[in-house]
């Protein structure tokens, strides 16, 4: 008979490399999940309207934006995805489009054109924030949109451009960031209700230009500009920031999909534009100790 067990999960986090993108760039936008994947916009040298498609493995062409930009708000899933504002190569633009699987069609126009913000949430139940309007001063402005219109949300605590958000539009989530494109950088996080912001826990390392996926509860926090470029990964509880293991290779200005246990990073700068992929991953090994029997 056992003369005993002992048994123990063990948590393992890493990222991995993944297929690398068709097309290098950087600030780019993603949605979707680490399997069915979106990436969209940057800058590949000049303004980009490429979306490509990730399957796990390998990227795939998707059909182009109708507007060309960068430093766009991103939201929705691989087969219903959103791209709102960012810069088109001679200011920025209020254009929202939906992307259905195959191609974009237009949606409505956000009230404030920026570039440098970010985007959470569904489709139909987005929110977009932060950015700057002028190229260097920040804006705290927030905005919902429910598939058709973009209303104006309560305003951010404190006005950051190159912020990276995750979450849905009634529990969202907005972490560093920079307020004036200087050198300075936040840790700053704040939290959405559906109507107004508050002040969560600080990102161990400060930097702008970062990316974010998963929930408010549950996020993960990559890359980013700090300066120098950055390999740093946090992941939130909703609570707190603590640090997993470093992505690879330091960069900034990726796109992001997926969840705070399968991430996705993709594109970027490093300086140099990449068109390198890491997948984020958080598996349980359950450890159980040998035993003689009968």
């Amino acid at each position: 008979e056992n003369s005993g067990t002992l048994r123990s999960a063990v948590a393992i986090e890493a990222w991995s490399s993944g297929g690398n993108m068709i097309t290098a760039r950087r600030i780019l936008s993603g949605a979707g999940t680490q399997t069915a994947g979106l990436a969209f916009g940057g800058n590949t040298g000049s303004v980009s309207a490429l979306t490509e498609e990730y399957n796990g493995s390998g990227w795939a062409n998707g059909g182009n934006m109708s507007t060309a930009r960068h430093g766009l708000a991103s939201a929705g899933t691989q087969t219903a995805g959103l791209a709102t504002s960012g810069y088109n190569g001679s200011g920025n633009t209020s254009a929202t489009e939906e992307y259905g699987g195959t191609s974009w069609t237009s949606g409505g126009n956000v009230n404030t054109a920026r570039r440098g913000l970010a985007g959470c949430g569904l489709q139909t139940a987005a929110l977009a924030f932060g950015g700057t309007v002028t190229g260097s001063a920040s804006v705290t402005n927030t905005e919902e949109y429910d598939g058709t219109n973009w209303t104006n949300g309560g305003a951010m605590g404190t006005g950051r451009l190159g912020v990276a958000g995750a979450g849905l539009q009634t529990a969202g989530l907005v972490f560093g960031g920079n307020p004036s494109n200087t050198g300075t950088v936040s840790t700053v996080t704040e939290e959405y209700d559906g109507s107004s912001w508050a002040t969560g826990g600080s990102l161990n390392t400060g930097r702008s230009y970062l990316a974010g996926c998963g929930i408010q509860t549950a996020a993960l926090g990559f890359s980013g500009y700090s300066p120098p470029y950055s390999t740093a990964s946090e992941k939130y509880d909703g609570t707190s920031w603590t640090n997993t293991p470093s992505l690879s290779s330091a960069r900034a200005s990726v796109a992001a999909s997926g969840t705070q246990t399968a991430g996705l990073s993709s594109g970027g700068a490093t300086p140099s534009l990449t068109s390198a992929t890491e997948e984020f991953t958080k598996s349980i090994n359950t450890i159980t100790g040998a035993a003689w029997a009968s």
